[in-house]
């Protein structure tokens, strides 16, 4: 029999094969009669024996236990409180049992048994006497070949999955489990959806997965663009971590590592492991691609190259031209390439404006290409810093600071509190909320109504005149600013407590 002991439990971290008689999942949930054990006391539970608990999460639990009638261990999962589970919970546990039992297959956990015992929702599976690749992964990567095989014989699995018109939605390394010799089985189709038939076995318009290995499309929440092709990305995302020992995207909180999803780029895996193979690599990165067309076309198609890969042949995934390299490097370095983005446009400018006026103060040209320049140079070191995770934090503040003073004096070259360009400094709040911290946006919201209120102060002083008459503008300017501030900083607020509830509450 096969299961894993050591499942990471969301959803569902169970499941697969075998025909049964399914119950009406709107059946009684009373909770009289229901099974209750300790963590290592067995009791009697129907024709099973439970064990010990091998895994729980938000909304199931998962024991080990022996079938009497066949004296064999098997795997029972139950919907937790499961006579407090509304109909869709109960629903949405015997659609898991449904979904995996539609396939046979070597590589996919078998399912026994399902059924209601004294209003207690169950299913039986076949018991994995091994690690999950998970556990796998906590001694770190492994050879690049014993990799390839691995997400070859998966990438084969969950691509029959797909001929039965299934997508998973949450492969992850968690939900691969591996027998004694090695072997991988694909389990937990708690989240699993049918792209074909009468009707789409899926109940929420929410983000459901796990964020380091979810698709783009997945994570922004497109339903109907979810599709096999979602799978395979997550095959991907597998695939890098097996290569690197983590996965291509991993922030402390969830909402970082999905806006990394959507908009980020993957460091391409032999900067962090040196010495891998660029072919592997080359097939890993295009599993990630952000768009699912430019992914490969099916799982079959993954694990055909990965086997291409390992007999020395050609495989199909190819080194990438000038301009996908710089949409890549782009997408990885975003903050960056936006400052340097704003600088050559203001340079272009100001070229421009240089042309058509006759008495165009050249010297001023050089001031702002030198300030102009010393911004690039601030960026390149900035950037560098971000990626130390010790000086991350003062690289955004010190970044923040230095964007502020150079566009303060670049107002000040120009043609002081006079240029159009004053309205930057709304840019440079609004800009500040991309980092979604809320200290930040506060931080560089009071930087720039204090530079701007010096440039007030210096125009004042050197037209006197204007002291008085234009004051009132300044100051609701500087209302404004503050107002537009604290509105980016609370809509940050908010996300970020959507994203704290997403990540402490069950999986649907």
């Amino acid at each position: 029999m096969r299961f894993s002991p050591d499942l990471e439990f969301g959803a569902s971290r169970l499941s697969a094969r075998t025909t049964a008689i399914w119950p009406d999942p709107s059946a009684s949930r009373a909770a009289a009669g229901r099974a209750v054990m300790g963590p290592d006391s067995p009791a009697a539970f129907g024709n099973y024996e439970l064990l010990r608990e091998v895994g729980r999460g938000g909304m199931g639990v998962v024991y080990k236990a022996r079938q009497r009638g066949l004296d064999r261990l098997v795997a029972i999962k139950m919907i937790l409180a499961s006579h407090l589970a509304n109909a869709d919970q109960v629903e949405r546990f015997y659609a898991e049992a449904r979904a995996a039992a539609k396939l046979q297959d070597p590589h996919v956990v078998a399912i026994h048994d399902v059924g209601e015992i004294q209003g207690q929702h169950y299913f039986a599976m076949e018991f994995i006497d091994g690690p999950s690749l998970a556990q796998k992964l906590n001694a770190g990567p492994i050879d690049p070949r014993d990799a390839a095989k691995l997400v070859a014989i998966v990438a084969r699995a969950v691509d029959r999955l797909h001929a039965r018109g299934i997508v998973h939605r949450d492969l992850k390394p968690s939900n691969i489990l591996l027998d004694t010799t090695g072997r991988p089985f694909v389990t937990d189709f708690g989240l699993a959806k049918m792209f074909s038939g009468d009707r789409p076995e899926t109940y929420s318009n929410a983000i459901v997965g796990t964020p380091s290995y979810m698709a783009p499309e997945q994570a922004a929440g497109r339903k109907t663009e979810v599709g096999p092709l979602s799978d395979v990305y997550s095959l991907g995302a597998i695939l890098y971590e097996l290569l690197t020992g983590r996965p291509p995207f991993e922030e402390r909180n969830p909402l970082d590592t999905l806006v990394q999803v959507l908009e980020s780029e993957p460091t391409p895996p032999s900067r962090i492991r040196q010495g891998l193979p660029k072919t592997l690599e080359w097939i890993c990165l295009k599993c990630l691609e952000k768009s699912p067309g430019e992914r490969y076309a099916s799982a079959e198609a993954l694990a055909k190259d990965l086997e291409r890969f390992l007999t020395g042949e050609i495989v199909e995934a190819r080194k990438l031209g000038v301009w996908p390299l710089l949409r890549r490097w782009s997408r990885r370095e975003p903050s960056l390439v936006t400052r340097l983005s704003a600088m050559a446009i203001c340079v272009s400018v100001l070229q421009l404006d240089q042309f058509f006026r006759e008495n165009f103060d050249r010297s001023v040209n050089r001031r702002v290409l030198i300030v102009l320049g010393l911004g690039t140079l601030t960026s390149l070191s900035f950037q560098g810093l971000l990626k130390r995770e010790r000086w991350s934090t003062l690289a955004r503040y010190a970044w923040a600071t230095a964007d502020v003073a150079l566009f303060t004096t670049l107002v000040l070259l120009i043609e002081g509190l006079q240029t159009s360009i004053v309205a930057g400094f709304f840019l440079l709040v609004a800009a500040s909320g991309l980092w979604f911290r809320e200290r930040l946006v506060v931080y560089t919201t009071a930087l720039a109504v204090i530079s701007y209120g010096l440039l007030v102060g210096e125009e004042t002083t050197r037209l006197p005149a204007l002291r008085l008459q234009n004051l009132h503008l300044h100051v609701l300017f500087m209302a404004l600013l503050s107002v537009s501030g604290l509105i980016v900083a609370y809509q940050v607020k908010r996300v970020r407590a959507l994203s704290q509830y997403y990540e402490h509450r069950p999986l649907p």
